[in-house]
C-alpha cells in the first residue's frame, strides 16, 4: 500500500543514520524480561507473543492480525533491529490494576474475558514501559499489546477493553516514580472515556483527546472540563468526520501545546489509536502518516523540553492492519529520530 504524502523511505534512511543496533544488557526491574539493548538505542518495544492469544470472537476487528501485521511491517522495514526489546513479565499486576479499578470490576474481567491473563499481561506491558523510560533503559517506548485500555472504567469489558493499560501506567509513574505532572494524550478516533473518568478529578494527570463525538462511546464534550482540583485538566477536541492532518494537527497545535507548556509535564503518556488513520475499518477520519509523524514530533518536543525526553505510547485502536502497521512504522520512526 502506498501512501501519498509521506516518503516511508527517507524516513527509514534517518532512521538508519542514527547506527542504532541491539545488543544484549541486563533485565529491567520488575516488569520486563529478555532487554535487548545498545548504549546508543533509546526507543522501548514492548511485545509478548502471548499477546495474540488474546481473543473476542471470530472476525472480531480487534485481532491478533492487527498485531501480526505490525511485527512483519517492522520487519520488513528494517525498523526491528533499531528497537529495544522488552517482554512483559508474567508478573501479577492486580496490586496496581486496582489503583485505577474496583475489585468488582477485576471479578468481571475474570469472567467476561477468554484470557484474562492476557488483560493482566498488557497491563504489565504498560508497566515495563514506564520502568524502561523512568529508570533510563530508553527514551522512549511503544507497548505493541492487547487488548486496548481506554475505555475501560469500572463496569467490566467496555469497546474491546478491559483494564485501562495508560490510566493504570499513569498510576505507576506517579507512585513508584513520585511523578507529580502526567501527560495523557489520545489521539484515537473514539474518546478515552475510561482514562477521563479516572483522572477527571485529578490535577496530576491531564487529558487531552481528539476524537469524533458521533462516533463510539459518544462521550467527550467539550465542556467536560474536570471537577474540582481536576478542573481545567480534562481538555476534549473532537473533529468533524472526514477530519485530516490539518484538523488533527491544529487542536493539537492551538489547544494541546499551550496547555502542555503550563502544565510541563514530567511523563507523557500517548493513547496511540490508530483508528484516526485514513481507510480504518471503524473510523472516517482521513489522517495520513505523514500527520501521525506530525503529532509524534509535537508529543517529542514537548516531552524533550518538559520530561527529560520520556514518552510512552500505547496500541489503542487501528483495526485496518495494513494501515496500522503503516501508521506504526511512521510513529516508531519519529520516536527513534
Amino acid at each position: 500500500m502506498k501512501d501519498e504524502g509521506i516518503s516511508r523511505r527517507s524516513f527509514i534512511r534517518s532512521a538508519a543514520a542514527a547506527g542504532l543496533a541491539a545488543g544484549f544488557s541486563t533485565p529491567l526491574p520488575a516488569f520486563a524480561e529478555n532487554l535487548i539493548k545498545d548504549k546508543n538505542s533509546k526507543t522501548a518495544f514492548i511485545y509478548s507473543d502471548k499477546y495474540l492469544s488474546h481473543l473476542l470472537s471470530e472476525g472480531h476487528p480487534e485481532s491478533p492480525k492487527r498485531l501480526e501485521a505490525i511485527l512483519k511491517r517492522l520487519r520488513d522495514s528494517g525498523l526491528e533491529d533499531d528497537l529495544i526489546k522488552i517482554a512483559p513479565e508474567d508478573k501479577d499486576a492486580t496490586e496496581w490494576i486496582s489503583k485505577v479499578h474496583s475489585e468488582k470490576h477485576i471479578k468481571l474481567v475474570e469472567k467476561q474475558a477468554r484470557s484474562p491473563e492476557i488483560c493482566r499481561l498488557a497491563v504489565s506491558g504498560a508497566l515495563a514501559a514506564v520502568d524502561a523510560v523512568c529508570t533510563g533503559k530508553a527514551k522512549n517506548a511503544f507497548c505493541a499489546l492487547r487488548p486496548p485500555g481506554h475505555h475501560a472504567t469500572d463496569t467490566g469489558e467496555y469497546g474491546f477493553c478491559f483494564f485501562n493499560n495508560v490510566a493504570i501506567a499513569a498510576k505507576f509513574a506517579k507512585e513508584k516514580y513520585g511523578l507529580k505532572r502526567i501527560l495523557i494524550a489520545d489521539w484515537d478516533f473514539h474518546h478515552g472515556n475510561g482514562t477521563e473518568w479516572t483522572f477527571y478529578e485529578d490535577p496530576s494527570v491531564f487529558f487531552f483527546s481528539t476524537h469524533k463525538l458521533e462516533a463510539f462511546p459518544f462521550t467527550g464534550f467539550p465542556d467536560r472540563k474536570g471537577k474540582g482540583e481536576g478542573y481545567g485538566f480534562n481538555i476534549n477536541a473532537p473533529l468533524p468526520s472526514g477530519a485530516d492532518d490539518k484538523a488533527i494537527i491544529d487542536a493539537f497545535e492551538n489547544k494541546l501545546l499551550p496547555a502542555a507548556e503550563n502544565f510541563k509535564p514530567e511523563l507523557i503518556l500517548i493513547s496511540a489509536g490508530f483508528d484516526c488513520r485514513k481507510d480504518d475499518l471503524l473510523g472516517d477520519f482521513k489522517v495520513t502518516d505523514k500527520g501521525i509523524a506530525r503529532l509524534t514530533e509535537m508529543i517529542m518536543g514537548l516531552a524533550g523540553t518538559y520530561s527529560k525526553s520520556r514518552v510512552v505510547s500505547l496500541l489503542e485502536g487501528g483495526y485496518n492492519t495494513g494501515g496500522l502497521a503503516l501508521a506504526v512504522e511512521s510513529h516508531l520512526t519519529m520516536l527513534l529520530k
